[in-house]
């Protein structure tokens, strides 16, 4: 259930005060500056809807993720087609898994939602909530997160996940072995650093992360 911890965490690693001040005032100007981007999106979300009926649903959906050991509901904009989503109906919420086929996304999922990875912008509510940080391993599903427990890593319940991360800005990085020692790196981070410190290291995490947006490759990534 939502809030309830997944598993017990061996090592909690700190989330100092000058990482939940970045996180809030920076996520909070992201989303006044952002606003119109928002309207934007939701309006051509809209008049997609209107012209292709594949395309009518919410808005918003969410997806049941883990941050810290705790389950939260991860907001992402809809990309999916109305029958992709029936047919995941009734199972764990991935859609990164649908998303792989283009085929499955509607006209403004597939041109412009997710190469300029405009659906991870609600994303943005969540660091406000206080469910993720900017920066930080990404939120994994419940049973992704227990495989790699089972698999002898249990970071995810140990850490804030973040809106981005050192994997999500490295390109070409590809094998999972190279996903997870860019997380332990961070993790390791996080434990050792200062709290100026580890603002900086976030600081630059984000500028790449807005390099890696710019050039519109998130179908490619």
């Amino acid at each position: 259930m939502q809030g309830e911890s997944v598993s017990v965490a061996s090592r909690t690693v700190p989330y100092p005060a000058p990482k939940w001040l970045l996180d809030k005032s920076v996520s909070a100007a992201l989303v006044l500056a952002l606003s119109p981007v928002f309207a934007v999106v939701m309006g051509a979300m809209g008049l997609d809807m209107l012209r292709n009926r594949s395309a009518r649903g919410p808005l918003l959906y969410r997806e049941p993720r883990i941050s810290r050991g705790r389950e939260f509901d991860l907001l992402k904009f809809r990309t999916l087609r109305r029958d992709v989503l029936e047919l995941a109906e009734g199972g764990e919420a991935h859609a990164r898994l649908y998303e792989a086929d283009e085929a499955n996304l509607t006209w403004v999922g597939r041109r412009v939602l997710k190469p300029w990875y405009l659906d991870e912008l609600p994303q943005l509510l969540n660091v406000l909530r206080g469910d993720i940080s900017l920066v930080g391993p990404r939120p994994w599903p419940p049973s992704m997160v227990e495989q790699q427990v089972a698999n002898g890593r249990d970071y995810r319940n140990q850490i804030v996940a973040g809106w981005t991360g050192p994997a999500q800005v490295q390109k070409g990085v590809t094998e999972p072995a190279g996903y997870t020692e860019l997380d332990l790196a961070y993790v390791e981070e996080c434990r050792t650093a200062s709290g100026p410190r580890l603002v900086w290291s976030d600081i630059r995490i984000l500028g790449r992360t807005v390099k890696v947006m710019a050039k519109g490759e998130g179908l490619e990534f």
